[in-house]
């Protein structure tokens, strides 16, 4: 007790971390990097114990590139559809179909519609021609054979909601709903819900009157982990495509919610942990989350060569190229992988993930009973974790020795993970984790800081020694381990910085040798200041030129991811620079900012007069080619490939290939445009056509490069990166065809 009263500052201290992490645990102050890491854990998890084998009971229907070039473009005829579902259920004998796709508007392909109206109105006098339309009608009445087809077989039509559209407009007929408001005795269900929806045309929901919604809903990040089971619109309850389907299969049993100790349970309390299906005295539960969500278990990796489903092209199908009775007994589910009918998920195993892979998925992991659930109870789990965890760590650091609190936090954190593995293995329950993580180590390190916040000998003999050369932040961290540095000159991965002033010599005749060294102070020192802010190490001024590394001396991981992020700021001052230029009169500056990121000789360099802590290497110098580039593309910023790898938060256009001088090998060169997280919508269309138009390019097919360049223009016309390349393609038409062309553009100036 003594030690704990001696030590309570550092104690009080220590708990600090444990507040914040409490205080987001229930939902006080949520923190966006928390829910994010445990998402990224959820995901490794997930990824780590997936089956990755091939499910043989259910199969996807692909309307596939394939399909697409047989059959046409989608849609297709109904009568098609309807002879893919003649041939399902009478030549390969399936279990049950589900379709991944609505049909929301009357087919007009056949033509019958019109030709009824020439009937009715100009060729009602030309003998027989009525009675020639009554006898095709039949025949062309595409809708009405699709009606036939699905008319008393085990299928499940598709279905969405929407809310987008303000007016809450609809289109088709929704199903009956699997609960309502009465249903549920007035407990408060927060599923989502819904002000509009696109469904099925009345002659098709008649034919099959079961539906499924497929409304993918998505994280904070935009990646789908969930499937909503049911939706509210207007006070009644929609089930999901997966779970009509399912339904469907163990002869649509009723629908029921299951609520945490229904019996003392106040009806303000949610407590909803499952939805059940109940067919007379037997009930199957299924678990799902506060919103009547299920966590998709997913088997691997999709689409067709992901291995855990089998897909079939619709084309094989409607052309009768499968063995009969090969898909007997099977869940069919129509889809598509076909890029341009927008189908695909972000999900945790894949960034174009097929939208019915998803149900798939759910399906399976119903039939297996296995399926992972976040429960309500997680926050109370979070907390307890939370507390136990971090009293033991605030009481218990203090009181120990440097190896022995280490050794402590290690075991703390092993314990807490364990844990919450062991939950999710054993018992698939995916509770919170970050926060703890956090917290713990935040604690340790906050404790280690307390105690040996000082170590002035060792301070001064680091500063002496690089206080000439690293930024005294720089230096402030290296004094809590001095043993781990020197001069001496070592390879190491870094990433190296150019930035040089456009204009200078233009300015230099204009201006003052006074006035230019005020402009010249002001903007380095500007530019600078966002570098040491950003853990940079300036390694140099040349002139107009800036030259500066991270990772070295101190190791930084995100050097990378620093260097991106100083360049944007230094744009972005630059730009405020002149625009307080233009107020005062002055010239106006541009700069051109080349990154590079590869392994580097750092150390102490230089001569018995004069040394200095720099880099040197081939990457250095294709750091300072790609500065010189930066104006032949129109833009500040030139990043290598290597480093553009490494900085995956922002996005990024792909400016060339390029062979600089003294290098053999073409790199591919980026410009960064922001975060990802900040890129909008009209900027990702405009990356997406520019990936479009480099491929064209490269194939050197010229007539679709101008298309797209054209569309380019249209988005951007500001953009001097586009009249570049428009002026290139018209001097590439000139050539014949270059087969051994790799689409690189040669340098041979520095």
């Amino acid at each position: 007790m003594k030690m704990i009263v001696k030590h309570w500052q550092r104690i009080v201290f220590t708990l600090i971390p444990l507040v914040i992490a409490l205080l987001h645990a229930v939902g006080a102050v949520p923190i966006g990097v928390f829910q994010r890491l445990d998402d990224i854990i959820y995901d490794a998890r997930l990824r780590a114990s997936m089956p990755r084998t091939l499910d043989e009971r259910i199969v996807i229907v692909d309307i596939d590139e394939k399909s697409l070039a047989e059959l046409g473009r989608f849609p297709w005829g109904r009568n098609k559809l309807a002879q893919l579902v003649d041939t399902l259920f009478d030549q390969q004998k399936i279990a049950l179909l589900g379709f991944d796709v609505v049909f929301a508007e009357p087919d007009d392909s056949s033509g019958l519609s019109r030709l009824s109206e020439l009937a009715r109105n100009e060729l009602k006098d030309q003998p027989g021609f009525a009675d020639r339309v009554r006898k095709l009608q039949p025949e062309l009445d595409y809708d009405a054979a699709f009606a036939r087809a699905l008319d008393g077989r085990a299928v499940v039509l598709g279905y969405y909601f929407t809310s987008t559209d303000r007016e809450g407009r609809t289109a088709g007929n929704l199903p009956a709903p699997v609960l309502t408001s009465s249903d549920i005795k007035g407990r408060r269900v927060p599923a989502f819900s819904w002000s509009g929806f696109g469904s099925n045309i009345e002659l098709l929901a008649k034919a099959a009157p079961i539906a499924g919604h497929f409304n993918p809903v998505a994280d904070s990040d935009g990646v789908v982990r969930s499937l909503p089971l049911l939706a509210e619109y207007k006070g009644q309850y929609y089930e999901s495509l997966s779970l009509a389907v399912f339904r469907r299969l163990f002869g649509s049993p009723q629908v029921a919610l299951g609520f945490s100790d229904e019996k003392w349970l106040s009806r303000n309390f949610q407590g909803l942990d499952r939805v059940m299906l109940r067919e007379g005295k037997s009930s199957l539960s299924i678990p799902v989350d506060e919103h009547v969500a299920t966590l998709v278990p997913f088997r691997g990796p999709g689409g067709p060569n992901g291995g855990s489903f089998r897909y079939i092209s619709a084309s094989d199908v409607v052309a009768g190229r499968l063995p009969l009775a090969s898909l007997k007994d099977k869940i069919v589910l129509v889809g598509t992988t076909a890029p341009g009918l927008q189908d695909a998920r972000v999900t945790p195993v894949g960034e174009v993930y097929p939208g019915v892979e998803t149900h798939a998925n759910v399906i399976a992991g119903w039939l297996d009973n296995k399926i992972t659930l976040k429960p309500d109870y997680a926050v109370g789990y979070d907390v307890f974790m939370l507390g136990f965890a971090g009293v033991l760590l605030a009481v218990g650091l203090p009181l120990l020795s440097a190896p022995r609190a280490v050794m402590l936090s290690i075991g703390v954190l092993v314990a807490v993970t364990a844990v919450n593995t062991w939950l999710y293995i054993g018992w698939g329950l995916v509770m919170p984790l970050a926060a703890a993580i956090v917290m713990n180590l935040t604690a340790f390190a906050l404790n280690m800081s307390y105690g040996y916040f000082v170590e002035t000998r060792s301070k001064r003999e680091l500063a002496h020694l690089f206080g000439t050369y690293v930024p005294p932040e720089l230096v402030d961290e290296m004094v809590k381990d001095p043993d781990s540095y020197s001069m001496k000159a070592t390879s190491r991965e870094l990433t190296v910085m150019f930035c040089d002033m456009r204009g200078f010599t233009k300015m230099s005749e204009q201006m003052e040798p006074t006035q230019l060294q005020e402009l010249l102070t002001g903007v380095f020192s500007n530019l600078t200041s966002i570098i040491r802010a950003n853990r940079g190490t300036i390694d140099k001024y040349m002139g107009d030129c800036v030259m500066a590394f991270w990772g070295a001396p101190v190791e930084t991981p995100e050097h990378a991811h620093l260097a991106v992020k100083s360049a944007m700021e230094m744009a972005n001052s630059v730009r405020a620079i002149n625009t307080d230029h233009r107020a005062r009169g002055l010239p106006e500056i541009g700069i051109g900012i080349g990154i590079n990121t590869g392994t580097m000789c750092v150390g102490d360099m230089g001569s018995n007069i004069r040394r200095s802590y720099t880099v040197i290497g081939d990457s250095v110098n294709l750091g300072s080619r790609l500065e010189g580039l930066s104006k032949a593309y129109g833009v500040d910023i030139v990043v290598s490939e290597t480093t553009r790898k490494m900085a995956h938060e922002f996005a990024w256009q792909e400016l060339d290939r390029v062979r600089v001088k003294g290098k053999e090998q073409s790199v591919a060169i980026f410009w960064p445009l922001a975060p990802v997280a900040q890129l909008n919508e009209a900027a990702a269309s405009e990356i997406k056509t520019w990936a479009l138009f480099l491929k064209a390019y490269r194939a050197q097919n010229w007539d679709q490069a101008d298309v797209l360049l054209i569309n380019l223009m249209r988005m951007n016309a500001k953009k001097s990166l586009y009249q570049l390349y428009a002026d290139r393609v018209a001097a590439m038409r000139l050539l014949p065809f270059d087969p051994d062309w790799d689409g690189a553009t040669n340098f041979e100036t520095k």
